[in-house]
C-alpha cells in the first residue's frame, strides 16, 4: 500500500519529526520497506537497527524492523545505544546497511531514522527516493529473518583500543555528563575501564531528559558539568547530546569548548603523525581554526555543516579528520570515519596527557576570539530555504565577499558572519566573529538588518 510522508520530516540527513503529529509508527514501517527496497536493489541482504533512549523509540524500531523484514532484508537488533554504536555494528558485522532510530539533540517529543547503505551516508537525494518509492507503492517483498547481537562489550573495546597509552601520563580527574541520553550505559562501561578518577552524571538513559535537555551546543545545558567540575576540583569534563554523536567540553575554569576547539586542540598530534594531512571543517568554524591548521603544516578544507556532509567529503578527499562547531567530531585515522562523541573524548583525554598540560592551558594558547554563540532563529520550515536566498541576493547586489559553501558566510576585514537554514530543524542558524567587541556588535547589527529586511526577527 502506497504511503506518504510529510514532507517536512525528510531531512537533508535524516528522516525526524514529531511523534504524533507529523512522525508515526506508520511512518516507521514506511522507512523500513523503502530502504529494504535501495538495499536489495544495490544487491544487499541485510541491516544493522539500534534506537536511543526516547520513550516511543522502541515503537517506532519495531515497526522500522517490521518494514525492513517484510521488505525482504536480514535485520540484526543491537538494542538500546548511541548513535556511534549502530555505525560501529554497521561497519563490522558483515551487514550491507543500518538504521539508528533517534531524534538526537532535538526535543524529546522528536524522534527520527539515520541511515547508512553500504559504509556510506544515506541523505540529500537518497531521502527523497525513500519518499517517492513509498508514494509509489514501490517496494519489493519478502520475509527477511530478524536476530539480536549484543555489541556494546565490542564497541568499547574498540574505543580503548583507539588510546593504546591510555595508562601513560599523569591519571586525570574528569567529569561525564551523559545526559539522561541513549550514551549513558556506554559512559558507565567506558570509565570502568579509563585510568584516573570519573565522575558520572545523569548516565541512567532516560527519554524525559528529567535533569536537562542533552544538547552540549547549548551552554546552559552544561550548568551541573559545571558544577561537578567546580565542587569536585575536576581537570575537565565532557557532555553528550540524546545520541551520543556530539560532544561538548568544559575545562577546569568552567569554560566550554566549542567544536572547532576541540578539533584545534587534536589537529595538533594528528599532524604530528601525518604531516600536510587535509582537516576538514564546517562553515560555522572560526577563522582562527583553518589558520592554526595551516600554522601546523595541514591543509584546512572549510565544507557544508552536516554528519553526512562531513563524512563524505572527507572519504573524497582522503582527510583523516573532521569536524564541526556542533560537537560532531570524524576520526578515519585510527578509526572508522564516522562521528563518535565518545572515541572523541578518548582521543582529546589523550591529547591532553601527551601535552602534559592542563585542558585550560591548552585552550588559553589557542587565539583570542571575539564570537557569538551558535543562534538558532525559529522559522516556518517552508520559509528558512527563501529567507536565505533573499539574504544572498541582497549581498550579492551590495558586492558583499560571500561564501556559498552552506548559506551565505560574509567575510569583512575584522571578521565574518554566517546565515544558513539548519537541516536539522525549522530553523536559521547564525554566527559572527570579529577581533574584538566593538566589530562583533557591528556584525550582528549587520545580521539584524538582514533578517528584518526578510521579515525574520532574531
Amino acid at each position: 500500500m502506497p504511503h506518504r510522508f510529510d514532507p517536512v520530516i525528510l531531512r537533508e540527513y535524516d528522516v525526524r519529526g514529531t511523534v504524533g503529529t507529523n512522525l508515526s509508527e506508520a511512518d516507521a514501517y514506511a522507512v523500513g520497506r523503502s530502504f529494504a527496497t535501495r538495499l536489495r536493489r544495490a544487491g544487499g541482504a541485510s541491516v544493522a537497527v539500534g534506537y536511543d533512549g526516547r520513550t516511543h523509540s522502541p515503537a517506532l524500531e519495531a515497526a522500522l524492523v517490521r518494514g525492513l523484514s517484510e521488505g525482504g532484508v536480514d535485520v540484526v537488533r543491537v538494542g538500546l545505544g548511541p548513535s556511534p554504536m549502530l555505525y560501529y555494528a554497521a561497519t563490522t558485522l558483515g551487514v550491507d546497511g543500518g538504521v539508528q532510530v533517534t531524534g538526537s539533540h532535538n526535543p524529546r517529543d522528536d524522534n527520527g531514522f539515520k541511515l547508512v547503505l553500504r559504509g556510506d551516508s544515506f541523505f540529500g537525494d537518497d531521502i527523497a527516493d525513500l519518499a517517492r518509492l513509498a508514494a509509489a507503492g514501490d517496494w519489493t517483498s519478502g520475509q527477511g529473518g530478524v536476530s539480536e547481537r549484543d555489541v556494546r562489550a565490542d564497541y568499547i573495546d574498540r574505543l580503548l583500543a583507539g588510546d593504546p597509552e591510555r595508562h601513560e601520563g599523569r591519571p586525570l580527574r574528569v567529569g561525564w555528563d551523559a545526559g539522561n541520553g541513549a550514551a549513558g550505559e556506554a559512559v558507565r562501561a567506558l570509565t570502568a575501564r579509563l585510568p584516573g578518577e570519573h565522575h558520572l552524571l545523569f548516565c541512567e538513559i532516560d527519554g524525559r531528559f528529567p535533569h536537562h535537555h542533552p544538547d552540549p551546543t547549548v551552554e546552559a545545558n552544561l550548568a551541573d558539568l559545571k558544577a561537578l567540575i567546580a565542587r569536585e576540583r575536576l581537570d575537565l569534563g565532557f557532555a553528550f547530546d540524546g545520541d551520543g554523536d556530539r560532544i561538548g567540553a568544559v575545562d577546569a575554569a568552567g569554560r566550554v569548548l566549542w567544536g572547532d576547539e576541540i578539533l584545534a586542540l587534536l589537529a595538533a598530534p594528528l599532524l604530528e603523525e601525518l604531516p600536510g594531512a587535509t582537516i576538514v571543517a564546517d562553515v560555522k568554524s572560526s577563522d582562527a581554526l583553518f589558520d592554526r591548521i595551516a600554522a601546523l603544516g595541514g591543509k584546512a578544507l572549510m565544507w557544508r555543516t552536516g554528519h553526512s556532509e562531513m563524512k563524505s567529503k572527507m572519504k573524497e578527499v582522503g582527510a583523516p579528520l573532521a569536524g564541526e562547531l556542533s560537537g560532531h567530531i570524524f576520526f578515519a585515522h585510527g578509526y572508522y570515519g564516522f562521528d563518535d562523541a565518545l572515541y572523541a573524548a578518548v582521543r582529546l583525554l589523550r591529547a591532553v596527557r601527551r601535552s602534559g598540560e592542563p585542558l585550560a592551558d591548552l585552550r588559553a594558547a589557542l587565539p583570542p576570539r571575539c564570537t557569538t554563540p551558535e543562534w538558532r532563529v525559529p522559522v516556518d520550515e517552508a520559509r528558512k530555504l527563501a529567507v536565505v536566498a533573499e539574504v544572498a541576493a541582497r549581498l550579492d547586489a551590495a558586492g558583499a565577499r560571500v561564501d556559498r559553501t552552506d548559506g551565505v558566510r560574509v567575510s569583512v576585514d575584522d571578521g565574518w558572519w554566517l546565515l544558513r537554514a539548519s537541516n536539522t530543524q525549522a530553523a536559521l542558524t547564525l554566527r559572527a566573529e570579529a577581533r574584538d567587541a566593538a566589530g562583533l556588535a557591528r556584525l550582528v547589527a549587520a545580521i539584524d538588518a538582514e533578517l528584518a529586511a526578510s521579515g525574520v526577527r532574531r
